[in-house]
């Protein structure tokens, strides 16, 4: 029997866990389950046979090692940052590991050992980064192997509300973790390159310079940019192409108001509010509003918006970012992390709520004194607010990965992540059945 170990039984879980139990006896596998929380990994497994919810800290070696010497593939499902001590535990214990998670330079400076260990480190195999890279290649090798050159690749991902459900002005709410929606594009300028020349876009004007895109039935989107596409030429083997662009999908008026938030300084999280356990909305957002005793705050924030963006005040007043009623109810936080904590309680899924996962790439290639264009786009649609897109287009791959590697069909050692055809090619085969496919338009420029 394989023994398969999950670490983190949160929102892009389910489905992970749903399909390993599915093919649990077929494969003879058993699935341990472990969250902070023991109810959520007990509700996950439900009264499956062959599996058991544990509850201890994953974060600490000394309760997690046990568990992983028992095991024979690791599924990390923590936070991001904690992936590379988890990868230690695992090359020392030599049980494979799978993370959904970018290559952090920690991992990577682990490619080495895992080789040594003789294990599969197998990272970004979830959707964005995952299915993303998998697509990509699949059609990147296809222009190669008929002699194709690549002349542009850009590509956007971004989870957003299903038709019927796009319910709010910010056609928006969360579906995996609000803390990387409330952070994102901080940390560095986000650089491109565009024409042979490099392109770099500072947070400040991230949500600024956005790119318009139509997908058939499914309307417009804005795409930003993502933090690094540089290194992408080298990863999809692409050292000199012209451009490459890897970006973000929101629905129209996102961007503009998520804007707003970031001139005022909510989306800061470099220091504390000596007073945040006394913050309301409205006192929260008058804290970054100029003093002005005879104007009210709704007054205040319409100048701060000017005439060009006042169209985007009945956004924040649907947030309620006006409410002087009830406390936001955090001490010693960041604006961000009060921004976050804010959010949630309105950009929450409904009980019949569905999500979608938009993917959109364009590629244009020269072929025979000719040039060509192949727009590739994904629409998938979640099924209710537990096994949402979101949760089917992460926990999916990672679920087959596992497979693959149970099954010996990929076994070669190392920190990778899923550019190869022997690893792409079964994956997305397999995402057809579940809905997750591509449709592909290919045209002379």
């Amino acid at each position: 029997m394989k023994i398969i170990l999950i670490l983190g039984a949160g929102l892009s879980s389910s489905s992970l866990i749903r399909y390993l139990l599915n093919h649990a006896e077929q494969e003879n596998w058993f699935v341990n389950v472990v969250d902070q929380d023991l109810s959520v990994a007990q509700r996950k497994i439900g009264h499956h046979p062959r599996a058991a919810a544990l509850s201890f800290n994953a974060l600490d070696p000394a309760e997690r090692k046990p568990m992983i010497g028992h095991a024979d593939i690791v599924i990390s499902m923590l936070p991001a940052r904690f992936h590379a001590e988890v990868a230690v535990d695992c090359i020392e214990l030599k049980t494979h590991l799978i993370t959904p998670s970018y290559v952090s330079p920690e991992m990577k400076a682990l490619a080495e050992q895992a080789v040594k260990a003789g294990i599969v480190i197998m990272n970004e195999i979830g959707v964005d980064p995952g299915i993303d890279h998998m697509s990509a290649m699949q059609i990147i090798h296809e222009i190669q192997a008929k002699g194709g050159k690549m002349d542009s690749f850009k590509s956007f991902c971004g989870g957003l509300m299903a038709p019927g459900c796009d319910d709010n002005p910010w056609h928006f709410k969360f579906t995996w973790n609000p803390r990387n929606v409330v952070l994102a594009g901080q940390g560095g300028a986000a650089a491109f390159i565009q024409n042979n020349e490099n392109k770099y876009i500072p947070y400040a004007q991230l949500f600024k310079r956005t790119e318009r895109f139509e997908i058939s039935t499914f309307g417009e989107f804005d795409g930003y940019a993502n933090r690094d596409s540089f290194a992408y030429r080298k990863t999809y083997g692409l050292l000199d192409i012209p451009t490459l662009y890897r970006g973000t999908l929101r629905r129209p008026d996102f961007c503009q108001g998520w804007n707003v938030f970031i001139e005022l300084g909510m989306t800061d999280d470099s220091y504390k509010l000596s007073d945040s356990n006394l913050m309301t909305p409205r006192r929260f957002i008058n804290s970054f509003l100029p003093y002005y005793p005879s104007k009210s705050v709704e007054e205040k924030f319409k100048e701060f918006l000017g005439p060009e963006r006042i169209q985007l005040f009945d956004q924040f007043n649907w947030l309620g970012i006006f409410n002087n009623e009830e406390f936001i109810g955090l001490e010693n936080a960041s604006p961000a992390k009060l921004l976050e904590e804010f959010l949630i309680k309105k950009l929450v899924l409904s009980p019949n709520d569905k999500d979608m996962i938009v993917m959109y790439h364009e590629f244009e290639y020269s072929i025979e004194n000719k040039k060509k264009k192949v727009i590739a786009s994904m629409v998938n649609i979640g099924e209710d607010p537990v096994y949402t897109s979101m949760s089917n287009t992460v926990g999916l791959p990672v679920a087959i990965m596992a497979k693959l590697i149970l099954q010996e069909k990929f076994i070669t050692p190392g920190v990778h992540i899923p550019i190869q055809p022997e690893v792409y090619t079964p994956i997305m085969e397999e995402l057809k059945s579940f809905g997750i496919l591509f449709h592909e338009v290919e045209n002379d420029l």
